[in-house]
């Protein structure tokens, strides 16, 4: 199946369900199919079509999966663009991946608006909602499109493509194909229990992989989501109490928010809420217990990255076994999920046993096609079919699979990713910095926060505020240093690469994991 064939399938079968809810709207799933055509037709009428891609800026809406369900359906690309970067990130992302299009929602496409003169590929800027001066409204956009026919685009072409945060400091785009996307909401089917007609929470940004898979999920059950766009811990209970919330998928940061930050959240029913899951970090013995307790719903974590989503899950019973007497399996990250599995290996590539720590790798039907046009990469990151995932861990004897630590520099806060090179990039630039390297420092909230170590350079200045003033702007607020430590030079080793683990080793000591 491709990406769009649900919503035509549920527009069939139960064309009066709503499939998408937010303040002020209801789509229901005979009106999402009719836009997506809607949208289709105006791609065809401008040329838009197979493998051509197309980017969407914007906060989560009712729009944005019908938009990225036009755009399969006209046989093109989602570009999702993270709307919490800077322009200049942006730049990038449109540049490289060579979209087409940009949809933007108003107050984004002003943002934006700045970089878009230089981008020669980029033919059309399209406003969801009031458009700023040189933007085409949406509504005039698509006016008078018509069904296209039937797009030259068959399940192993590309889905989507998510930029992922590189190395090097340049974002590189993965790229997801129909199959992929197909095998992953069909494996979620088993595992989490949402049917037709039920309602979903959809809080995750939906440019994030949890946020763009979730809808896909929801329209492949014939299941409803109600749309938040901005998380607000308040209003997010109220919506799972009160608007018949079946599932929801968090990061650990967000239950401790509703934990911690809503009144009376204890008093609170949840009668249909029945699984949350979560991911980008473990969750605290204590504070699953009052989540248990508060909640009164199963839990589910899951384990993956853009490349490869969700290749793990620890279901409700081993959350239930966790707390009655087992409490390092709160630690694990669950076993291989349906149709996948799991391996590790040595430096030397080959396969080690139980309790031995090394590189996790993982493969399985949903796993990335490749970089966008990074061979190089995609032939590192893809061996024989296994996504080498740059993630160090151990499997026990029982298939659970621990992470202990990033054989790659990778932050993970809130569930965000953020390469310290990026960062490192953008202090390099202030005059007073001679030396610089980032790491990530443990965090009860968002499981780890960016600190920067800076040796200043002589007969210079600066204070941590400073530093910290100067990211900002320049890079998205999240990977912004939290903390600024300052010190006369950082460890090296003989070739002269920074020993970031000496770096972090202080912060980390006494962790049985040291990733948040």
């Amino acid at each position: 199946m491709l990406l769009h064939d649900h919503i035509a399938f549920w527009a069939r079968i139960s064309p009066r369900v709503e499939f998408a809810r937010e303040p002020g709207r209801s789509v229901s799933y005979a009106e999402a199919a009719a836009e997506v055509e809607r949208i289709a037709g105006a791609f065809a009428a401008v040329g838009v079509g197979p493998g051509e891609r197309v980017a969407v800026l914007a906060k989560n809406c009712a729009d944005y999966p019908l938009l990225c369900f036009g755009i399969a359906r006209a046989g093109a690309v989602s570009v999702p663009l993270n709307y919490r970067l800077a322009p200049r990130e942006w730049e990038y992302i449109l540049a490289d991946s060579g979209a087409r299009v940009l949809f933007a929602q108003p107050a984004l496409a002003e943002a934006v608006d700045g970089v878009l003169g230089g981008l020669s590929g980029l033919e059309s800027a399209v406003a969801l909602g009031s458009a700023p001066p040189g933007w085409t409204g949406f509504d005039r956009w698509v006016r008078g499109a018509s069904p296209p026919p039937p797009a030259a685009v068959a399940p192993p072409d590309d889905a989507v493509q998510m930029y992922t945060s590189g190395t090097t400091g340049l974002p590189k785009g993965a790229v997801l194909s129909h199959d992929a996307v197909f095998h992953l909401v069909h494996h979620w089917s088993v595992v989490y229990p949402l049917l037709a007609g039920e309602r979903q929470i959809a809080v995750s940004p939906m440019y994030h992989a949890s946020g763009f898979f979730g809808f896909c999920h929801a329209a492949a059950v014939g299941a409803s989501l109600r749309v938040m766009a901005d998380f607000d811990a308040v209003e997010a209970v109220r919506i799972l109490d009160e608007e018949r919330i079946v599932r929801a998928s968090f990061v650990p940061a967000v239950i401790q928010a509703m934990l911690s930050e809503v009144p009376g959240v204890e008093r609170r029913e949840f009668a249909d809420l029945r699984a949350v899951s979560y991911g980008g970090s473990p969750i605290a013995e204590s504070t699953l217990r009052r989540a248990l307790r508060v909640f009164g719903c199963d839990f589910i974590q899951s384990y993956g990255m853009t490349e490869l989503p969700c290749s793990t899950y620890l279901g409700p019973a081993e959350h239930r076994e966790a707390l009655e007497g087992r409490p390092e399996l709160l630690l694990s990250v669950g076993r291989a999920a349906p149709g996948s599995e799991l391996k590790i290996v040595g430096e030397d590539g080959r396969e080690l046993g139980p309790g031995q720590i090394g590189e996790i790798c993982s493969r399985g039907p949903q796993v990335m096609s490749g970089y966008w046009n990074r061979p190089e990469d995609t032939r590192s990151a893809l061996r024989d079919g296994w996504m080498h995932t740059g993630d160090a861990g151990s499997l026990d004897e029982d298939g659970y699979l621990y992470v202990k630590d990033r054989t790659k520099d990778m932050i993970v806060s809130g569930g965000e990713n953020i390469y310290p090179r990026e960062v490192e990039n953008v202090l390099f630039d202030h005059p007073a910095v001679a030396d610089a390297a980032v790491i990530g420092v443990p965090s009860e909230r968002w499981g780890e926060t960016v600190k920067a170590v800076v040796v200043l350079a002589p007969g210079a200045g600066a204070s941590e505020d400073d530093l910290i003033e100067f990211c900002r702007g320049r890079i998205a607020g999240y990977k912004r240093p939290r903390s600024v430590d300052f010190v006369a030079e950082l460890p090296r080793n003989a070739s002269g690469k920074v020993l970031k683990r000496e770096l972090r080793e202080p912060y980390w000591t006494g962790r049985d994991r040291r990733v948040g």
